[in-house]
């Protein structure tokens, strides 16, 4: 009876883990409309209530988890320590690129550099981890190029919004597979990291009368406390997509966050032009073929 139950534990631990990434990257593709929300706010700031609000959320889920001594044990080892500081830095300057790109109505840009993102990853594994380029990856990562490349010189300007969050996204995830913790205590340690200097930057603000929190109304009061929320709920939804799923599911799973970024930049009204456009159909391509290829490999592999 047990052998003949297995399937359907299977089955019913991939549909859940579909449901759970679906949400993560469902949220981070319509995310933009939550920064939209309090755009008026210096981009410092938010980025100050969202370590904040979220260091004291993470921190009542390790501990409804029991899971701060794991975290106080990672602090002993050095190595871990000094990778986080890094981590800290990539995910504090990628998070306030994103929160400055959909203040300054530049979704599309911020679109564009998560669509890269994954190509990025591939270079980065050949560079730093001595991993195989496979043909077709080499092809994917080239057409990539080429539609920045082509972007830079039509519009005479180098998409920099674009470049930093694929680049520091993508060194973020490098440097975070090697660091041995996993997503709840990472994020929580990097966020207990940046705390200082957010609530002294807050408290700045609060002494020279130039904050927003406090002064305007309840509703962006409420807002920005939600900045917890906002980034701790889909990285546990993805933390538990990754542990039902194959790679190569999460690895289709997550066009559906710059996808999401991409259509809200069409509904808030930003002009795609022709170099985007062609820039555009450059990466998208590559990232047809890079899927193709990588659901053949592990293939292969299974």
């Amino acid at each position: 009876m047990t052998h003949l139950n297995e399937p359907n534990s299977d089955r019913d631990q991939t549909r859940a883990g579909l449901f759970y990434g679906i949400a993560a990257y469902s949220w981070w593709g319509l995310v933009a409309i939550y920064f939209k929300a309090v755009a008026h706010v210096p981009a410092t700031e938010i980025l100050a209530h969202r370590v904040v609000w979220s260091v004291l959320l993470l921190s009542l889920l390790l501990r409804f988890r029991g899971r701060w001594g794991v975290a106080i044990s990672a602090l002993r080892d050095r190595r871990v320590v000094v990778t986080l500081f890094a981590t800290t830095a990539l995910i504090a300057a990628n998070w306030f690129t994103f929160i400055w790109a959909i203040a300054n109505d530049q979704v599309l840009d911020a679109s564009l550099g998560y669509f890269i993102n994954p190509l990025v990853n591939v270079l980065l594994g050949f560079v730093f981890l001595r991993e195989r380029l496979r043909r077709f990856q080499a092809l994917s990562v080239l057409l990539a190029a080429i539609g920045v490349t082509y972007l830079t010189v039509s519009s005479g300007a180098v998409p920099l919004v674009s470049l930093a969050l694929a680049f520091t996204f993508a060194f973020y995830g490098l440097l975070r597979k090697t660091a041995r913790v996993d997503a709840l205590v990472g994020l929580t340690l990097e966020t207990v990291t940046l705390l200082p200097l957010a609530i002294g930057y807050l408290a700045y603000l609060l002494w020279s009368g130039d904050g927003v929190f406090g002064t305007e109304s309840r509703s962006t009061d409420l807002l920005l406390a939600l900045g917890g929320v906002v980034t701790a709920t889909p990285l546990l939804w993805f933390a538990n997509a990754v542990r039902r799923l194959r790679l190569a599911t999460v690895g289709f799973l997550q066009y559906i966050a710059p996808t999401g970024q991409f259509l809200l930049a069409m509904f808030y009204g930003e002009t795609l032009s022709s170099a985007h456009i062609v820039a555009f159909a450059f990466i998208w391509t590559a990232l047809v073929i890079y899927s193709i290829d990588s659901v053949r490999a592990s293939g292969k592999s299974g």
